[in-house]
């Protein structure tokens, strides 16, 4: 079991990084955090980001049409909140001279990129999340900053003991069911994509429906045939399963690594290929597995039956796990104190919670289920 440190310190902070908080006149102020001042500017900045989130765009509601909505509401509450842990930190931080150095955020910028796989993919996911490279970085830059900051935090030691007892009480966690590896080729037999080539050719232009239908079908008996050669010669000599399976696949993702599909269980491949995988013995070659994809000829490989992980091997694991949660349980309650002895002033009193509970609160009550309710409540009467 694996736990992202940076990804759970962020989902507690969930704010982009503050600027430029200086001292501003009260008047254009928003709140006042301790001796921070918030200016609507700043606000508006942040609560404009949260609107124009992929998550919020997803929903395809103009929130800002109704800003007493109870969305809005929410969301409000939440850039506001986000605004005070962020400022008690940023503040902290600057009193324990906490810096960041490129080298560091280049380190993680690595780090991120190399568990995604390539460049290429990193920055797919960003253009899928809506989020420049600059501003990426930007983040991340925080989030080292923050583990910096957790590190100064008292953080209770984590023994073999503690792994241990987190091992006995979660035995389900570790538990896997039986598994194959295996490695297969995939010949397409796709109708609807094989129509297209067809009707894509120049000479296919004037055929009938029937003609076409016709040549779907003789194209469909070949690539069995050549489904049944492949097999064929796999079954003659198993050590070139690899080769076979690169230069006649039609699963690019497998065909680059000898067929290659690591380890699956049951309910990971469908019905038809998981039937026959795991009813074979290791070290046969089996086909041809019809299935939805076309025909397959499958290698099995290997085996493992159904059985628990020793604590040994996963004994590692646990204590970082259980060492980061160590850290943001301690960094939840140094929030959680933080807050309590802020000193917060709502200048915008639209913006104090308390406020934004009672409006949410009115919201709830003329909302159609709760007036159907009150209705309901009023017949039964």
């Amino acid at each position: 079991m694996k736990f992202d440190a940076k990804l759970a310190i962020t989902a507690i902070l969930s704010v982009a990084l503050l600027t430029g908080c200086g001292a501003p006149s009260k008047k254009n102020a928003a709140l006042i955090i301790n001796d921070t001042v918030i200016t609507k500017q700043q606000f508006n900045k942040e609560y404009d980001a949260m609107l124009g989130s992929p998550m919020i765009k997803q929903m395809g509601i103009d929130l800002k049409t109704n800003p007493d909505s109870y969305l809005n509401l929410m969301l409000k509450d939440k850039v506001v909140n986000d605004l005070i842990v962020k400022t008690i930190l940023d503040n902290e931080m600057k009193k324990r001279h906490i810096e960041v150095k490129k080298d560091d955020v280049d380190k993680e910028l690595k780090e991120t990129i190399d568990k995604i796989g390539s460049k290429d993919k990193f920055n797919e996911a960003l253009k899928q999340n809506g989020i420049t490279a600059a501003q990426f970085k930007k983040d991340l830059e925080e989030e080292v900053k923050i583990k910096k900051f957790v590190d100064t935090l008292t953080i209770v030691k984590i023994t073999d003991n503690d792994a241990k007892k987190f091992y006995n009480s979660n035995l389900d966690k570790f538990r896997y069911p039986d598994k194959v590896r295996a490695s297969h080729i995939l010949i397409s037999a796709d109708s609807d994509r094989i129509k297209e080539v067809i009707l894509a050719q120049e000479s296919s232009k004037n055929l009938t429906e029937e003609q076409i239908q016709k040549k779907v079908q003789q194209d469909l008996t070949e690539k069995h045939k050549k489904a049944e050669r492949i097999l064929a010669e796999a079954k003659k000599d198993p050590s070139k399963f690899a080769a076979l399976a690169k230069n006649n696949s039609d699963d690019p993702g497998s065909a680059q690594v000898g067929g290659d599909l690591g380890y699956f269980t049951k309910d990971q491949m469908v019905e038809e290929f998981s039937k026959a995988a795991f009813n074979a013995r290791p070290a046969s070659v089996i086909g041809l597995v019809k299935t939805q994809f076309g025909w397959h000829i499958i290698l099995v490989k290997d085996r493992v039956a159904a059985g628990t992980e020793p604590f040994d091997k996963v004994k590692d694991n646990i204590k970082l796990y259980l060492d980061n949660q160590a850290k943001i349980d301690a960094l939840k309650k140094f929030v959680a104190d933080a807050q309590k002895n802020a000193k917060i002033e709502y200048v915008d009193k639209d913006l104090d919670p308390n406020v934004i509970q009672e409006k949410i609160k009115e919201q709830i009550k003329v909302s159609p289920v709760a007036q159907a309710a009150e209705a309901a409540k009023k017949n039964n009467k």
